[in-house]
C-alpha cells in the first residue's frame, strides 16, 4: 500500500520537496490580477512522504494570462523567493531546448533577460558551470549583471525534466568590467509533461536572485514579478518560432 501511495504521487512529493528545499509556498486561487495576501508553510517531509510539522508565514501572488506569480521573503538573503507556473502550449522537449542551461541552449535568443551564455566548466552531461550575463533594465536603473551557476539537471522517469542550480566561484570567470556580478541562491526550473496532452509542458520556475549593488528595494521589488511574467509570454513566442 505504501508503495503504491508512494507510485501515485511520485510527481507530487518531488515538487514539494523541491519548494521545500527552496523555502516553501503554499498558495490558495485567485481570481484577480492584484496582489493578495494568502497563506505560506514550509513542510518537512519525512522518508514515507508524511507531513511532518509546518511553519506559518505570509506571502504575495498575482495572476496574468494563466500565469502564476508567487513571492514570500527568502530564507537565504535579505531579498524575496519568487515562483512561477504556467502552461506552455508545446511538448516537453521543444520548453526544454529554449530553458535548459545546457551547451546549445537557445535562451539568449528569445530571453530578454538574457544576452549571453557560456558553459565555464563540464563536469559530467549533466553537471556544469555556467555564466550568464544580462542586459539593463529597468529603464536602465539596473546595469549589467552576471551570474556564475554551478548547475545540476535531472531527468525523471515521466518524463519531467529539471535544473537546479546555485551562485559559486570559478578561477576561470572573474568579475568583468561592465557587469556588476549577482548571486543566484538557490533556483531552478521543472518542465513536466500534462497526461493527455501531449503539445503541452507545464512549467514551474523558482528563482531567488541578488542582484547586488546599490538598487533601491522598490525597483528590485517591482522588476521581478514583471520580468516572469514576461518570461513566460515570450518563450510562448519562442517554441512557436525557434522551435518549429
Amino acid at each position: 500500500m505504501r508503495r503504491f501511495w508512494f507510485l501515485t504521487n511520485r510527481r507530487k512529493l518531488r515538487r514539494q520537496m523541491a519548494w521545500w528545499l527552496l523555502g516553501g509556498l503554499k498558495t490558495t486561487q485567485s481570481s484577480r490580477n492584484q496582489p493578495v495576501q494568502i497563506s505560506c508553510s514550509i513542510k518537512f517531509y519525512c522518508g514515507k512522504g508524511r507531513l511532518c510539522r509546518t511553519c506559518p508565514c505570509s506571502a504575495t501572488r498575482v495572476r496574468q494570462n494563466g500565469v502564476s506569480v508567487s513571492w514570500r521573503p527568502s530564507m537565504e538573503f535579505p531579498g524575496n523567493l519568487y515562483r512561477g507556473e504556467g502552461i506552455v502550449h508545446a511538448t516537453p522537449e521543444k520548453v526544454w531546448a529554449c530553458v535548459k542551461p545546457l551547451a546549445g541552449t537557445l535562451r539568449d535568443k528569445w530571453d530578454e533577460n538574457v544576452s549571453s551564455f557560456e558553459i565555464i566548466e563540464s563536469l559530467t552531461d549533466m553537471l556544469c558551470v555556467s555564466r550568464t550575463a544580462s542586459p539593463p533594465a529597468a529603464m536602465k536603473l539596473i546595469s549589467p549583471r552576471d551570474f556564475v551557476d554551478l548547475v545540476l539537471v535531472k531527468k525523471y522517469e515521466d518524463g519531467s525534466l529539471s535544473s537546479n542550480a546555485v551562485h559559486v566561484e570559478h578561477p576561470l570567470c572573474p568579475p568583468e568590467p561592465g557587469f556588476v556580478r549577482g548571486f543566484n541562491h538557490p533556483c531552478g526550473c521543472f518542465c513536466e509533461p500534462l497526461p493527455g496532452e501531449p503539445d503541452k509542458t507545464n512549467l514551474v520556475t523558482f528563482f531567488q536572485t541578488d542582484l547586488s549593488g546599490y538598487l533601491p528595494r522598490s525597483v528590485v521589488d517591482s522588476f521581478f514579478p514583471r520580468s516572469m511574467a514576461g518570461f513566460y509570454a515570450n518563450l510562448e513566442k519562442a517554441v512557436k518560432t525557434l522551435c518549429d
